[in-house]
């Protein structure tokens, strides 16, 4: 980052269906609320779900209240989309044959492009539903992706020429159920299958935030637990909020069940409580 660049607050927020979505907005008005408004993070890293919520976070033109009240609305217009047990297991099969998490994000991404998918551009006017802006905001956003054809993973920010919009459906495009986003002549898939929350984008930041829906790494890519160790001991403040018990039993069986956003938001409120004195002390650094 330039010269100049306040390098202090990093807020993470990772990846984990529509109900991600809302038990991250959730924890966000549950904080804000106490007094620990994150939305004035100098980096937002958004993945999968944190994508969606991080966008409209940094945009400036939502408060938390909102962003969590949205998420009580009617999900009409939604795609109703089946996150089960058959497609983690094709997930796990694919691992299973990979020597590393490169070959196995490969893996994945192959089998993104052969998948009978909704058009991606019927896709896209869901994402760009969701959003309350279309341009990149002021504020340093960065939304994780991963090239299906090569398996990197690619972050996009306002320098790197891609949409938001498509930078967002790029990083929602869960292999098997979304179809990759093309940008730039290139496929994209969700990011979420580079990390659950790619929190090492945050390295630098001192004080980081670290919101992780699915609290677990898959196989051999890094979880969320292991990234915010390494932040640690890079010199950061960390804080990591893993959804609670409570919280993934509100999520319910199917992470894209849009029907399910709204319990997951009322669990995120819920859990924000318990957070509030060691997010207080990350955030003001004290």
């Amino acid at each position: 980052m330039s010269g100049g660049t306040v390098r202090e607050t990093a807020l993470v927020l990772g990846g984990g269906g529509l109900t991600g979505v809302g038990w991250e907005s959730g924890i966000l008005y549950g904080l804000a609320r106490a007094g620990v408004d994150l939305s004035g993070a100098d980096l937002v890293v958004g993945t999968s779900a944190g994508s969606v919520v991080g966008a409209q976070l940094a945009s400036g033109l939502l408060t938390p209240r909102e962003l969590y009240e949205r998420q009580l609305a009617d999900p009409a217009g939604e795609m109703t989309a089946k996150f089960g047990a058959g497609l983690i297991a094709r997930y796990a099969f694919a691992m299973l044959r990979s020597r590393d998490a490169a070959e196995y994000r490969r893996r994945v991404g192959a089998m993104a492009l052969a998948a009978d998918t909704p058009a991606e551009a019927e896709r896209r006017e869901v994402l760009a539903a969701r959003l309350v802006s279309h341009e990149w905001p002021e504020r340093r956003l960065v939304v994780t992706a991963v090239d299906a054809l090569t398996g990197e993973g690619v972050p996009f920010d306002r320098e790197g020429g891609a949409g938001l919009v498509d930078a967002v459906a790029a990083s929602c495009a869960v292999p098997g159920v979304w179809p990759p986003v093309t940008i730039g002549g290139r496929r994209y898939v969700d990011g979420g299958f580079r990390s659950a929350v790619n929190a090492d984008l945050a390295a630098g930041y001192r004080r980081v935030v670290i919101l992780a829906p699915l609290p677990i790494g898959v196989g051999r890519l890094p979880s969320p637990v292991r990234q915010a160790e390494r932040l640690r001991a890079e010199g950061a403040r960390v804080l990591l909020i893993n959804s609670s018990p409570e919280a993934r039993k509100a999520f319910g069986r199917n992470l894209l069940d849009p029907a399910r956003r709204a319990p997951a938001a009322r669990a995120g409120l819920a859990q924000a409580a318990a957070h509030v004195a060691e997010a207080a002390a990350v955030w003001s650094g004290a």
